[in-house]
């Protein structure tokens, strides 16, 4: 495979999650082509935020939509195309799930946070979603109340 354009090598992606009967999932997809499960991510495109590019990424790929919580990110990185890929990681709050999308082809699926983090496979990713997962329960608090 042949090293891409620089830009391709900076991404954003969102962790989707909802909470309902004090309980905190994570929606996760399948890759295109060894379909491990992952979450929403892209390359961030030149005319839109790492954060608009990855709420975008998240309705392509997902089929969701929601509130994007802006005052946390964090940062992973990953081996692709010959290069390191940078990626922005963002919570999403899912408000809708779409019965239609552009990449419907994929699957998703509600995880509990243990179960997505059993199936994630970068290990920094998955430090990510387990302190997310404080984050999603001080959510959860806050409309419980």
């Amino acid at each position: 495979m042949t090293k891409k354009p620089e830009n391709w090598y900076f991404q954003s992606a969102v962790i989707p999650f909802k909470t309902s009967k004090g309980k905190t999932e994570i929606l996760l997809i399948r890759s295109r082509k060894d379909k491990k499960w992952i979450i929403p991510k892209g390359i961030i495109e030149n005319s839109l935020t790492a954060a608009q590019s990855a709420v975008k990424e998240a309705y392509e790929e997902a089929g969701i939509q929601g509130n994007l919580l802006n005052d946390k990110m964090w940062n992973y990185k990953y081996s692709k195309w010959e290069g390191i890929c940078q990626v922005k990681v963002y919570l999403l709050e899912v408000t809708e799930m779409l019965k239609t999308w552009p990449e419907n082809f994929r699957k998703r699926r509600w995880f509990t946070i243990d179960k997505a983090l059993e199936k994630i496979s970068n290990k920094d990713l998955k430090l990510i979603i387990a302190e997310a997962e404080e984050i999603c329960n001080s959510q959860l608090s806050l409309i419980s109340k």
